[in-house]
């Protein structure tokens, strides 16, 4: 795998980093076909050529090999929230939980990277690992706060209302955002990413709905989901207007120290609005609310195949 496969994996992986995130309130019980309450939340999210889930203290990632077999591996794993009380704090678990969300997927990514690999490709170094990322971070920085801060600091002059000022800079963001999306679906690989992506919420949609995981039951639910990690992000992008709406029109210096040290509280934020949204998915307001983030999904989700509906089962399995 070459570095620019690498990392453009990795900068995908930091953008949908919260798919699925399992709530951290009571402890799901495992062995059961279909959730015992409102908190016995399972999700996930996709790999390379396959889906990783996760439910109560257990995570599963099958993978389907270039021999057309699914390696699943499995492992117990207890979230920090749950491990320190402390950081299931509301506003903070939701910073805690991104950031572990992150290393987790970017485990479970080289992990299925190294299981899909064709036979006589050669297996990414260390180097080449720590630069992809250090690369993808680089770049998600440079797109998502740099170039924002400084279209911010040049159109000061031009738009005098401070919340129509950051309303163009979220829309300059955004516009960054989609414009990344829709690249990825011309990649052959990223377009497959997008099918196990789709594979792995119409499973989540049929354990939450107590069916059966069979193909054909799995097939009538939906690809989008309203806890999916790219709605997160439109939430992240909103909130953030909202909040730095009250920042005045700093420097661009400024605006970046903005960004960065109030990320977490605005991800906190937006990530106990997501909760809630996917508790009360039923309702009418909540539905209102939700559908730009379902809507954006429609490229970050297609229609799955039968063989990857069978990896995103066989992940879910292990775990539920």
């Amino acid at each position: 795998m070459t570095i620019f496969r690498l990392t453009r994996s990795f900068f995908s992986r930091i953008l949908h980093v919260v798919n699925h995130e399992p709530a951290s309130g009571q402890e799901p019980a495992c062995g059961h076909s279909k959730p015992t309450g409102p908190e016995d939340i399972a999700g996930g999210q996709a790999v390379i050529e396959g889906v990783m889930m996760r439910h109560g203290n257990r995570i599963a990632v099958a993978v389907r090999t270039p021999a057309k077999d699914i390696v699943i591996k499995e492992q117990d794993y207890v979230p920090f929230t749950k491990r320190y009380p402390l950081l299931g704090i509301r506003v903070i678990r939701g910073s805690v939980t991104l950031v572990e969300m992150m290393i987790l997927g970017i485990k479970t990514l080289l992990y299925s990277a190294e299981i899909a690999m064709p036979e006589g490709e050669k297996k990414p170094q260390g180097w080449e690992i720590a630069l992809s990322l250090c690369l993808s971070f680089s770049m998600a920085l440079t797109l998502f706060v740099l170039i924002p801060a400084y279209c911010f600091a040049f159109l000061r002059d031009f738009i005098e209302n401070t919340i129509l000022l950051n309303i163009a800079e979220g829309l300059i963001r955004l516009g960054i955002f989609l414009t990344f999306l829709t690249t990825t679906l011309l990649m052959k690989d990223m377009r497959r990413v997008f099918m196990y992506h789709g594979a792995e919420h119409k499973t989540v949609f049929a354990w939450e709905h107590g069916q059966d995981l069979t193909i054909e039951n799995i097939k009538q639910f939906s690809t989008r989901h309203p806890r999916c990690g790219t709605s997160f992000i439109l939430v992240v992008f909103v909130i953030s207007i909202l909040v730095f709406s009250l920042l005045g029109r700093p420097d661009f210096l400024t605006r970046v120290a903005y960004k960065l040290s109030l990320f977490p509280i605005i991800a906190g934020i937006s990530y106990e609005i997501i909760r809630f949204s996917g508790k009360h998915k039923d309702k009418g307001w909540v539905q209102m609310i939700s559908w730009p983030g379902l809507l954006l999904q429609k490229i970050t989700t297609r229609e799955p195949t039968d063989d990857q509906i069978e990896v995103a089962v066989a992940a879910m399995k292990k775990v539920i």
